[in-house]
């Protein structure tokens, strides 16, 4: 004889059912709030990590810039050294070069000619004075293409007859030797300095 099960079977699987989903749907609901709540304390550890190692690349820029600021100020004051070493090794060379070049003049002073005025502008020299006759300039000027010193003679001025007074006034400029020979080098040509070498 066939059972007749009178229980209500299907009402019972649905519930059974409907709470294993909303088990299912909780357990799912909690799964991700910790996924969620993992992944936030792990992006602001990060963040967190991040930050520290900024402020401490901030802090070493910082530092890096004054060190920065300091070598700037160790290089100027080297630069000013330098050029105050520089000026302190012309001035001791150009001190015996004022006597050489007032022995050096009266050396190539022709007789009949006196100077006026001397005025030194770095390494030009301007000589003003009177002589007897032209030919005394003239003189004056083969003295110092001749002379050690002394070179380059450029005559400017000369006056002669009743407005220069007795004898010739003249203006004559010159450079000492160092400076003519410097301002000459440049002068030669590239191919000459070949043919030289050849």
């Amino acid at each position: 004889m066939p059972s007749i099960n009178l229980l209500p079977w299907r009402q019972a699987l649905r519930q059974r059912r409907q709470k294993e989903f909303l088990i299912g749907l909780g357990a799912a609901v909690a799964l991700a709030a910790v996924v969620a709540l993992l992944t936030h304390l792990l992006i602001s550890s990060m963040i967190d990590r991040q930050q520290r190692r900024n402020e401490l690349l901030k802090t070493e820029i910082a530092e890096l810039d004054k060190a920065i600021e300091e070598i700037v100020q160790l290089e100027e004051r080297k630069a000013r050294m330098i050029a105050r070493m520089e000026v302190i090794d012309r001035l001791q060379q150009s001190r015996p070069e004022v006597v050489r070049l007032f022995d050096e003049m009266v050396a190539q002073l022709p007789e009949g000619l006196y100077l006026t005025s001397v005025k030194q502008s770095g390494r030009k020299l301007e000589f003003n004075g009177v002589a007897q006759s032209s030919t005394r300039v003239s003189s004056l000027m083969r003295n110092i293409d001749a002379s050690e010193t002394l070179a380059a003679p450029d005559l400017k001025v000369i006056q002669t007859g009743r407005d220069a007074g007795p004898g010739a006034q003249f203006t004559l400029f010159a450079q000492l030797r160092g400076a003519a020979e410097a301002e000459a080098e440049p002068a030669k040509s590239p191919a000459g300095t070949r043919e030289a070498r050849k």
